[in-house]
């Protein structure tokens, strides 16, 4: 069984025909070519997946592609302007907060949406905002860093 989704990702709308069962991870990935968004352990524990759904941060391994119609997603691609990384982006340039970067773009998504709702954060409230994302390379000191420069840039 297929259904037609209308779904606006990173400011382009597009409308398909997606089976049922068509995960949005896949959907993102093999449909519209928006490699960035990472799969990882396919159980939305490792976050490696998350896309902003609506503004919010969401494991597209566990939500079906036809959940999005009408809906806005952003995946890492749609962070930047105009090829201008984001303020978030920079920082974790800056601060050298990755390393094999498989992680990376779902953190990325989840801080983004972090910092909206937090733009002041603490190290405690980053690292707890963070615990949904993991990563095997780094020691998470340089992401917090990066978050925190971040926020500092962003409140200028």
């Amino acid at each position: 069984m297929s259904h037609k989704v209308s779904v606006t990702v990173n400011g382009t709308t597009h409308e398909r025909q997606v089976e049922a069962r068509l995960l949005l991870s896949d959907f993102l990935r093999h449909d519209l070519g928006l490699t960035g968004t990472h799969v990882g352990c396919e159980h939305g524990v490792c976050g490696a997946c998350t896309i902003l759904l609506d503004g919010l941060p969401v494991r597209s391994c566990l939500m079906l592609a036809a959940q999005t119609n009408g809906r806005a997603v952003t995946t890492i691609e749609g962070l930047s302007t105009d090829g201008k990384l984001s303020p978030l982006q920079e920082a974790f340039r800056d601060t050298h907060a990755l390393q094999c970067g498989y992680c990376t773009p779902g953190m990325l998504t989840t801080m983004t949406a972090f910092l909206a709702e937090t733009p002041n954060p603490s190290e405690d409230e980053i690292r707890e905002a963070l615990s949904g994302n993991l990563c095997r390379c780094t020691g998470y000191q340089n992401i917090v860093d990066a978050v925190k420069l971040a926020s500092q840039r962003m409140a200028r």
